[in-house]
């Protein structure tokens, strides 16, 4: 069996590639992606080519930093929500809607308000009733910043 990875290297490299690349599915990280891009580059290199091991060695660790170092980056921002893109849908969730209160507010004091069937911790600068209509201004963590409905 090793004998017929050596006689045909570019599948040796193949398959290693295909294996990175699937357990990238199931390890959390986004790094082991970039070492089966490498293992695919030095398999095209053996198959254009007939490499000793050594160049190959070098080239898969060579291709492998070169892609995780230039395309992670992009591919992280294209695929995956940032945390400022996070935050910014999560807030629009929630600004500009209107909640109840569950509670008194003092006015710079804390109390809660319900707000899609659930209950919040709310702070205020102005003083609101129970059961007084609000609108939600920003959320920071946790905690609903309201103003009194006009």
């Amino acid at each position: 069996m090793i004998e017929f990875f050596v006689s045909k290297p570019e599948l040796f490299w193949f398959i290693l590639g295909l294996v990175l690349l699937l357990l990238e599915l199931v390890m959390p990280g986004f790094v082991i992606i970039f070492f089966g891009i490498g293992a695919w580059i030095t398999a095209l290199l053996c198959l254009v080519a007939d490499p000793g091991f050594n160049l190959q060695a070098i080239v898969f660790a060579v291709a492998s930093v070169l892609s995780l170092i230039a395309l992670r980056k992009m591919l992280q921002k294209r695929f995956f929500y940032t945390d400022s893109k996070l935050s910014e849908s999560v807030e629009d969730e929630f600004t500009g809607k209107e909640a109840v209160a569950v509670t008194s507010i003092d006015a710079g004091g804390t109390g809660k308000v319900e707000f899609k069937g659930t209950t919040w911790r709310a702070e205020s600068d102005a003083a609101i009733n129970e059961g007084q209509r609000v609108v939600i201004k920003k959320i920071e963590n946790v905690k609903l910043i309201v103003e009194p409905k006009k």
